[in-house]
């Protein structure tokens, strides 16, 4: 069928007008990379800074932010932290137990209720030293204890750690504070009775990440391999994406497509949906914090770009709780300028939980 010009601009001006409304509403797709086919999938309304109705987090970083029921729980950090809990339905903080000891550099794990810290350090830099033991917090008693022993070649910090079915996993990590032995380990702790197992090593050494688990593989994206006794502290970005499949056992990285689209390390992993959403970070290419929130699709091997957080930051951990990102604390710099403020990211429905 043939269309006369007036058609033809009738339906010119359609697209227009289409296409017009679409960026308007924010949901057009924006190319953030050429060696990626990175793509904006960021709520409406961005990223939201909380003024709570009672209370403040306290400044701190290297910390660690976990859920257990409608509840949040922020921990540990440099120096002595008491836990601080964070009550969405009511906008309030309040102040909970110091743990036992100093601990930082760890990703908790919530898991039947109580929190598992699995892999963690203590003391100052550059040489701080790994726990010996695994910590558990228990929110409806607002109790820690120490738990069994951490094997003595096994101990480091900075490592990613995830709960899957009835384990718990950590993988990478360094051993020597931020000077040096990173490690490519991978380990299963099984809570009930305390006993761990050795698994396959990952491909390569990575700390100062966080990992996830979609569909029953587990992501190590992110990282770096941390060498303050060489002052390459934040330099030795890590591109590469790892992953472990559970049901086979074994490791694969992904190919050079799926690599992360920024570089950094110290930064936050959650997953929401079917997508691993990598947060914040530091690295040597700039000394502010990063915002970037990028999220990757395994069944497309794609990462998209989200909103980046209004406040850069590192050494913290996010969260998801009904759709919706949250994380809090950090520092602002790479190194150490501590910061308070909660922020949070209402999901696209594609993407939340």
């Amino acid at each position: 069928m043939m269309m006369h010009a007036n058609d033809r601009s009738c339906v010119a001006s359609a697209r227009l007008v289409a296409f017009a409304g679409l960026a308007f509403a924010g949901l057009l797709l924006l190319d953030v990379g050429s060696a990626h086919a990175q793509n904006a999938e960021a709520s409406a309304d961005g990223w939201t800074t909380l003024d709570p109705a009672s209370g403040t987090p306290m400044k701190r970083h290297e910390n660690a932010y976990a859920k257990v029921g409608d509840k949040f729980y922020l921990m540990g950090g440099r120096g002595e932290r008491p836990v601080q809990i964070y009550d969405p339905e009511t906008d309030t903080w309040t102040t909970g137990a110091t743990p036992p000891t100093t601990m930082h550099h760890f990703q908790a794990v919530p898991y039947d209720g109580t929190i598992y810290v699995l892999s963690a350090f203590s003391g100052g830099y550059p040489s701080e030293e790994p726990l010996a033991h695994v910590y558990l917090y228990h929110p409806d008693e607002d109790r820690w204890e120490r738990g069994p022993e951490i094997p003595e070649d096994r101990r480091r910090g900075a490592a990613g750690a995830v709960a899957y079915q009835d384990k718990l996993y950590v993988v990478g990590g360094i051993q020597n504070g931020h000077r040096s032995g990173q490690v490519r380990w991978m380990d299963a702790f099984d809570p009930e009775t305390g006993e761990w197992t050795r698994l396959p090593d990952a491909p390569r050494r990575r700390d100062h990440f966080q990992a996830g688990v979609i569909d029953g593989t587990l992501y190590a994206a992110g990282g770096r391999r941390t060498s303050a006794a060489t002052d390459r502290t934040f330099e030795l970005t890590i591109p590469e994406v790892d992953r472990y499949d559970f049901s086979e056992g074994e490791w694969e990285t992904l190919p050079p497509a799926g690599d992360l689209p920024t570089e950094r390390a110290g930064t936050t992993t959650v997953t929401a949906g079917d997508r691993l959403i990598v947060i914040g970070g530091e690295s040597g290419s700039q000394p502010e914090a990063h915002a970037e929130v990028e999220a990757f699709n395994p069944e497309t091997g794609e990462w998209r770009s989200l909103s980046p957080m209004n406040h850069g930051r590192h050494g913290t951990q996010a969260l998801v709780h009904d759709g919706t990102i949250y994380v809090a604390a950090g520092s602002k710099t790479r190194g150490a300028t501590e910061i308070n403020s909660q922020e949070r990211l209402a999901l696209p429905d594609t993407l939340a939980e």
